[in-house]
């Protein structure tokens, strides 16, 4: 029996925040493309990107302490701040584009205003804190930033944290007010509604089996329609892999060189999450700790308020876990079936190298209620345990790949596109900024994969990016221009917080 097939030019695996942005864009930039999404669960943003399996508050390097490293001269190193901040700008102006067209409505349902802090104890740390607001407040992307270690008015910013604690050991803090928490799912399902209405076919219950090109440079899709049990083939001049975890054996499957010598290693998380009212209203703001000595960069600890279906919640973690599944709704079997000939020498490799990380996750894995409460209760001195409920957040997969600086099997803990020589297909790998970043990203996947578009498509790209190709670092006016416009744009005032219920 032949097979029929059914032609695109454009095919989107998983229904995330990547393939949502990706499309968007592509939608925008070239209207008459025909784009189909493949989705294997039932609606849009409900793994990697639903807002209760990630952080989700808006990554931009206002509070992350694991972005800013003391060098050893003692100066500060801000580079990596700098750049995540500007990526999540141009993230800003895009959401904003698309509420100013009528894209997506009611911005207030994806994106709050939200004071970002970074709080430490400790002499040292203190110090370092200080050191690094210096650094960083001179900087017109971080302007506004203030630092205390004054505790009354620490009091007045974070009452909650600072309830009942000890004044033995010095405590300092960081605010700045122009912090945002975002709600990557709501946001993700609002673009696929927009995305719907211009014609872009989106397949849930349907999961993609097989990848290969053809002679002639085409991508051949095999797709399994889960609920009406039926295969389904589909041809495309692009393909773009944006399935989370599960990308790395999508990616695996197209045989592209590029593929090759690429591992992958799950993480899962767990957070606590408030259920008492009077303790959630005392809290309004990301706040960001340090990580424990030897912990790895996705377990930085940090006291989120969130907002989630027009609700306030109060979460803490990160507690980091392990699984062999690569995504929440994955296999048991994943980690295994990863494991290629071409990857295993980087594979084992990793293993060795990363003794301490599968000892902390074990470690993390077996704490018990208590243990955690014990954690919290470093931000919150005064915490109850009945105030808190455990949750099981999503699973992440870092890049496991083999470096120049590293060596053989260097665990990766940022996000990663790789894309073939040709430019005809293109995967999404890693975790954390991720969603926050993803404007910026999914922009790298078409200057790679659509080279020859390029000229054409820049006036529209900087409609919608204004700072597009320019370095926002040197122009504090532009910077302080796109603040005012994507603020008023998203509606980032006082008033947003009518929403709230």
């Amino acid at each position: 029996m032949s097979k029929s097939y059914t032609k695109a030019d454009v095919i989107l695996i998983g229904a995330g925040i990547m393939s949502a942005t990706l499309g968007t864009l592509l939608k925008e930039l070239a209207p008459d493309w025909n784009i189909r999404v493949f989705e294997k669960l039932d609606s849009a943003g409900e793994e990697s990107s639903n807002v209760w399996n990630n952080a989700g508050t808006g990554h931009s390097a206002l509070c992350e302490l694991n972005y800013t490293h003391e060098k050893p001269d003692g100066t500060i190193d801000i580079s990596k701040a700098i750049k995540v901040n500007e990526q999540f700008q141009v993230s800003k102006q895009f959401w904003s584009y698309l509420v100013s067209n009528n894209r997506i409505e009611n911005p207030q349902e994806f994106i709050m205003p939200l004071p970002h802090m970074s709080l430490v104890q400790g002499q040292k740390n203190v110090e370092f804190l200080r050191k690094r607001f210096k650094a960083m407040v001179e900087n017109p992307l971080f302007e506004g930033m203030e630092f205390s270690e004054d505790p009354e008015l620490l009091k007045e910013w974070i009452p909650l944290v600072m309830e009942e604690r000890s004044t033995d050991e010095p405590v300092a803090a960081t605010k700045i007010d122009t912090g945002t928490d975002v709600n990557f799912g709501t946001l993700t399902r609002k673009m696929f509604h927009h995305l719907d209405s211009k014609g872009l076919e989106i397949n849930y219950k349907h999961r993609v089996e097989d990848i290969k090109q053809t002679s002639e440079g085409v991508w051949e899709v095999k797709v399994h329609d889960i609920e009406n049990e039926k295969i389904e083939y589909h041809t495309a001049n692009f393909v773009f892999i944006g399935g989370g975890g599960g990308s790395l054996h999508l990616l695996q499957k197209t045989g592209i060189p590029e593929s090759k010598h690429i591992g992958g290693f799950p993480v899962s998380g767990l957070f606590m999450v408030c259920n008492n009212p009077e303790v959630i209203e005392k809290h309004h703001a990301k706040v960001y700790g340090k990580a424990k000595v030897g912990a790895p960069p996705m377990s930085v600890p940090h006291l989120d308020t969130r907002f989630i279906d027009n609700k306030k919640s109060l979460l803490f973690g990160p507690f980091a876990g392990f699984s062999p599944k690569f995504l929440k709704t994955g296999s048991m079997l994943d980690l295994v079936t990863s494991v290629k000939q071409d990857n295993l020498a980087t594979m084992v490799a990793a293993g060795v190298k990363n003794a301490t990380l599968t000892k902390y996750l074990i470690e993390q894995v077996i704490l018990s209620k208590e243990k955690r409460m014990e954690e919290l209760r470093a931000f919150i001195p005064n915490a109850k345990s009945e105030d808190w409920d455990v949750v099981t957040a999503g699973q992440r997969v870092q890049v496991i790949k083999d470096t120049e600086g590293g060596g053989k099997g260097t665990l990766q803990f940022g996000t990663e596109v790789v894309s073939a020589e040709d430019g005809s297909i293109a995967a999404l790998l890693g975790a954390s900024p991720g969603a926050s970043t993803a404007v910026s990203v999914m922009l790298e996947v078409i200057e790679r994969c659509f080279p020859e578009h390029l000229k054409e498509w820049e006036p529209k790209i900087k409609e919608m990016i204004p700072s597009y190709g320019e370095p926002l670092l040197t122009k504090p006016e532009l910077i302080r221009e796109i603040h005012a416009s994507t603020n008023e744009a998203l509606d980032l005032n006082d008033q947003a917080y009518a929403y709230i219920k």
